[in-house]
């Protein structure tokens, strides 16, 4: 069992930092330890949390721009946001399912991984929404990147660099996003009985049409199934979202029934709408059994059906598609095997892959992530030797040796 450290402020982690690059001692960064079986394990003797270092430190609802430190709750900061009819952009899920934790994850824990969900298809990632950050480097020195403002020139943008670093470049104490005003209401087109091919075209025409389409999204019939209480589906359905006010979404959502074509459509209205973006959000329709892993693949959304079949006859893998067919959620049995017909299948479509859960044994055994080009795994050494020169912050998380 590593000594876990959680200090309640900024000084204190950067001392601790500060510390290990002396001795030359590995740190494990998490935040609530939400996501401890994402990517590769590390090996530390400490355990250094954020959670400790709490609390919205500005919220200005008329500039929609919030700032809070590494380890306030997700929950806290939108509870905070609906009061004022706001809401986070990139819409970032909660994964507590596919991890097995009890713990509310931190807004630190969102950027460091840089997690988004539906809307990211049409927003943006996570990323693009970081308008300035605090950190700790490896060196134990506190840094600050970017502003309060969208358009600043304070510098470097460290800000895209170390979201999604997963806490191998520095120690996240602080964020500032930019927020937007939540949508007034939520509607969704339901094409019901659609293939994987057939409903990705049909996604694909929808996020072309002019009627803003924010999310979109096909289930097989047995992930339909497992949200089936939430809407009724009763088979493979391909799901397109409309968010604006009321009338606009009534209105949007009709006309887009219309152009598709198809009479069997089916539109559902603000509730059962924000139900079930909020479980494909949280992966709530992919089957994955405890001793399964969990990977997503990025590709062309053309390549979406082919991904899912391709895996399905390797491996019996199971999985759906988001972000109109470009992003394939698979579980598959937590195997080498299956792990290369994954990593076969995403480099075939010409995608990229991420091994999301898996046992601790698979995670050492392979590459979590795909492997970088020489040339741009030498930017990534330098990077890493610049800002964590002791190798000190989450060690091999990322890659085996770094």
């Amino acid at each position: 069992m590593s000594d876990k450290l959680a200090p309640t402020d900024e000084a204190a982690i950067a001392a601790v930092v500060c510390e290990a690059a002396g001795a030359g001692e590995p740190l494990a960064i998490i935040g609530n330890d939400t996501k401890a079986g994402m990517l590769r394990p590390v090996q530390a003797a400490r355990t250094l949390s954020t959670r400790n270092l709490a609390g919205i430190t500005l919220y200005s609802p008329n500039e929609l721009v919030i700032s809070a430190r590494a380890g306030t709750t997700l929950a806290e900061i939108e509870a905070t946001l609906s009061e004022h009819h706001q809401h986070i952009i990139a819409e970032p899920p909660d994964l507590a399912a596919i991890y097995r934790s009890s713990g509310q994850q931190t807004i630190g824990g969102v950027i460091a991984t840089n997690l988004s969900g539906p809307r990211r298809i049409a927003w943006g990632a996570m990323r693009d929404h970081v308008l300035g950050i605090r950190a700790v480097t490896g060196h134990g020195e506190a840094i600050h990147s970017g502003g309060r403002v969208l358009k600043n020139v304070t510098g470097l943008d460290l800000c895209k660099l170390l979201t999604g670093s997963h806490g191998t470049l520095g120690v996240i104490t602080e964020v500032t996003l930019k927020v937007l005003p939540a949508p007034a209401a939520s509607g969704t087109i339901v094409l019901p009985g659609v293939d994987a091919a057939a409903g990705v075209a049909a996604l694909s025409a929808a996020l072309g049409s002019p009627y803003s389409v924010s999310a979109a999204a096909w289930l097989p019939a047995e992930a339909a199934a497992r949200v089936a209480a939430l809407a009724g589906f009763g088979g493979a359905v391909a799901l397109a979202r409309i968010e604006d006010m009321a009338s606009s979404v009534a209105y949007r959502t009709a006309r887009l029934r219309d152009d598709l074509g198809s009479r069997s459509c089916e539109i559902l209205d603000d509730v059962p709408s924000r139900a079930v973006w909020r479980a494909i959000r949280d992966l709530a329709p992919l089957l994955a059994e405890p001793a399964d892993a969990v990977w997503r693949i990025s590709a062309r959304p053309s390549a979406g059906p082919a991904v899912l079949r391709t895996l399905a006859d390797a491996v019996g893998a199971r999985g759906y598609l988001d972000w109109g067919g470009g992003l394939a959620w698979i579980a598959a049995p937590a195997t080498v095997a299956a792990h290369a017909a994954v990593e076969a299948a995403a480099t075939a479509a010409g995608g990229t892959w991420l091994l999301m859960r898996g046992t601790e044994s698979l995670r050492t055994a392979v590459d979590v992530i795909p492997p970088e080009p020489e040339p741009l795994a030498r930017i990534t050494r330098r990077v890493k030797a610049a800002l964590d020169p002791h190798g000190i912050l989450n060690p091999g998380r990322l890659y085996g040796g770094m």
